[in-house]
Order: structure tokens, then C-alpha cells, then sequence
């Protein structure tokens, strides 16, 4: 599980490397990009870290053009959050070389190996948003 793991992120964190950036902002730009306009208490909630956790890497993200934040539409204190057009590439690129790999892997191991291996993913899973919100 290491090595996959290990090999699975390590594409992409050459990738935010290039950016200065790392696996936090990665999460974050791949929540952000799969819920547009998600409110930053419900990103929270995903991730689950600490308000001050995400403040520092959702900074970094507005102020270097990834992420827009804007008021809600009732309740002005919300801060809504999407992908610019420059997290959009991104977050793009990121998916992209994660996906070939699980589509070389998929491909190496057969098709009736993807639905038992997406239900032990499932069971290694401890809350209920991570199997809802991926």
C-alpha cells in the first residue's frame, strides 16, 4: 500500500513542486474543482482539518490565482469557493497523470479486479463524506 501510494502522488507532487506547493493543496484544489461554489465549512468537513489548517493553504491558492473566493448570495459572511481557469488547468493536469496510472493499472490487473478493489478502498474509509464526496 506505501508503494502504490508512494507512486500514485509522486506525479503529481512533481508536478506542485514546480509551484511550490504540496498534498494539502492538492486536497484542497480537487475539492474545490469537484464542488464549485462549495462553502468553506463544508470543505472543512471533507478534509477534516482545522480551520487554521486550510487557512494557510487556501491563502496561498487565492493570492496565486487557483481559487476564487465570493461573498454568499443570502448571507455575505460565507465564503464560496471555485476553481479559476488557472486552478482548472491544474487541477486538470493533476487528475491526468493520476488517472493514467489507475487506467494502466486497471488494465494490467483486468476489469473484474476494479469492483473488488473499490470495495476495499470503501471499508478502509473511517467517515462517511469521503464516500460521497470523491
Amino acid at each position: 500500500m506505501f508503494f502504490a501510494y508512494r507512486d500514485f502522488t509522486g506525479e503529481a507532487d512533481a508536478i506542485l513542486a514546480d509551484q511550490d506547493m504540496g498534498r494539502a493543496h492538492h486536497r484542497v484544489i480537487y475539492f474545490v474543482g469537484r464542488n464549485p461554489d462549495i462553502m468553506v465549512s463544508d470543505l472543512l468537513q471533507i478534509l477534516n482539518i482545522t480551520k487554521q489548517s486550510l487557512s494557510r493553504v487556501l491563502s496561498r491558492l487565492v493570492d496565486d490565482g487557483y481559487i476564487q473566493s465570493t461573498p454568499g448570495p443570502v448571507d455575505k459572511r460565507q465564503r464560496l469557493l471555485s476553481l479559476t481557469d488557472k486552478g482548472e488547468a491544474l487541477e486538470r493536469e493533476l487528475t491526468r497523470v493520476q488517472m493514467a496510472r489507475f487506467s494502466r493499472a486497471y488494465k494490467q490487473a483486468g476489469v473484474d479486479s476494479v469492483d473488488g478493489f473499490l470495495r476495499v478502498l470503501s471499508h478502509m474509509t473511517d467517515d462517511s463524506a469521503s464516500k460521497t464526496e470523491s
